[in-house]
């Protein structure tokens, strides 16, 4: 189980940059930068191989965001918050959660 803040399928709100303010799906992530759907686009001019029937032209691509730039988007409040770990259960039982430290609301049931 991975202990990260931000995984893939959150939806995060940007904190700073261009697109700050508005909100996305996280679809990968690449160490310590992550890549929001449809957020953070740039033009990239794609260049003909007819051999791979590639077009070519101007085509939009989302570009990795760091993770630092970004919170969890919380449906309650329709905010982004900080995240922290808490442990529940007991023994075997026990595993490890991820909450929201303004409520300690869990974030994953």
């Amino acid at each position: 189980m991975s202990s990260k803040r931000i995984r893939t399928g959150d939806e995060v709100v940007v904190t700073s940059g261009k697109d700050r303010g508005r909100r996305g799906t996280v679809t990968r992530i690449l160490g310590d930068k992550i890549i929001v759907e449809g957020i953070n686009l740039a033009k990239k001019h794609v260049k003909p191989d007819p051999n791979a029937g590639i077009q070519g032209g101007i085509e939009e691509k989302e570009m990795p965001l760091h993770v630092s730039n970004v919170m969890l988007y919380n449906p309650d409040t329709k905010k982004g918050e900080r995240v922290g770990f808490k442990f529940l259960g007991e023994g075997a039982e026990r595993r490890k959660v991820r909450i929201f430290k303004s409520s300690g609301e869990v974030v994953d049931a």
